[in-house]
């Protein structure tokens, strides 16, 4: 079992060696100078894929740093790629922040980004954003389990450190994770067994015989991580940072492990939306959020994702990278297969029996 641990010093190096290279603007707002330096007004709404209290913390910073009015809508991922699908050229959303990178390679596939480089991205290596400016990597959250020790003791089982642990028939009814057209975590969750099983047919087969133990797919990736705090099942498959959130925040029978067999991890985006009714204030936004100043803002609200920005403070509740063995994870080869594998996921596994 690995719990969450502290950081050591040059722990963004070890992550770089561990990673594979992989509108118009409303008249009644006040004009005030932006991050970048440049004049903006009117106002913007962000898709947030974040813990709410973090889409707060960012999105009245920027507001009044820059006097823009910045609205956010909570969406998990395949919420929000779905919701900027459907609307086409009338967009409600000017910027999508939060969630895996994966979501935003298949938006930018489909047409749905405008393209920007921030100001200040040159400091952000580079396998952490797309080279043609689709999006920018503000955080990177490792794939972990979350488990209730009380309601495994109870069964007489240890916290899971293997997914192999996760399919123990002691488990059943008792495992949460979201469902993959909804989550980014769940979808991370898939591609990470595609990787460790050699192919597609193999993952959904190991979610198959996992599916008896599942309780519910939930929609968002971070429910998991509550529903084991509050004793509804043994463990959720989440990123470990959203467990660690729910320790501090009172779930102490709460514990974290990593798989061993190797895990996924996710770049957590920005990017701006193809028909933005405010390209300037957008564009701002996604300035201030590549800043180590705002990535800074995550700690403060117990988000213990590393930071892709150098110059940002990694807080001493982020998991050790050096402590987990991760997968050779493509998130361009995960967003050109999220479509298809999704629906796979739902026919074979989701819509199966339980038997």
């Amino acid at each position: 079992m690995r719990k969450t641990t502290a950081l050591g010093t040059g722990v963004l190096g070890v992550i770089l060696l561990a990673l594979p290279s992989c509108s118009t603007a409303d008249p009644q707002v006040r004009t005030s100078v932006a991050a970048s330096g440049s004049a903006v007004s009117g106002k913007i709404n962000i898709a947030c894929g974040a813990q709410e209290d973090w889409c707060q913390a960012m999105t009245k910073a920027f507001e009044t740093r820059t006097g823009v009015r910045t609205t956010f809508v909570r969406l998990s991922s395949g919420e929000a790629l779905a919701r900027l699908g459907a609307v086409g050229k009338n967009t409600e959303f000017d910027v999508w922040h939060g969630g895996p990178s994966d979501g935003y390679i298949a938006a930018d596939k489909s047409g749905l980004l405008e393209r920007y480089t921030p100001k200040d991205s040159a400091a952000i290596d580079a396998r952490y954003k797309d080279p043609n400016g689709a999006w920018t990597g503000v955080y990177v959250g490792v794939l972990g389990f979350c488990s209730n020790r009380k309601v495994l003791a109870a069964k007489n089982i240890t916290p899971p450190d293997s997914w192999e642990d996760l399919v123990d028939p002691k488990l059943r009814g008792l495992v949460a994770v979201a469902h993959p057209a909804t989550s980014g975590t769940a979808y991370t969750a898939l591609w990470t067994q595609v990787k460790l099983r050699s192919g597609e047919d193999n993952a959904l087969a190991y979610f198959r015989k996992l599916h008896p133990n599942v309780l519910q797919y939930s929609k968002s990736g971070s429910a998991p991580a509550q529903q084991a705090g509050r004793g509804e099942i043994a463990t959720g498959v989440v990123f470990t940072h959203d467990c660690v959130k729910n320790q501090e925040e009172g779930l102490t029978d709460l514990v974290v492990t990593v798989p061993n067999e190797g895990t996924g991890y996710e770049i957590g985006g920005v990017a701006m939306v193809k028909g933005t009714r405010n390209t300037p204030a957008a564009q701002a936004y996604l300035d201030f959020a590549v800043s180590a100043e705002a990535q800074n803002l995550a700690a403060g609200v117990k988000a213990y994702q590393l930071p892709t920005n150098p110059k940002a403070t990694v807080s001493s509740k982020s998991i050790k990278i050096s402590d987990v063995k991760l997968v050779d994870y493509d998130a361009a080869a995960a967003g050109d297969a999220k479509r298809k594998l999704v629906g796979r996921f739902e026919t074979d596994v989701a819509g199966a029996p339980k038997g």
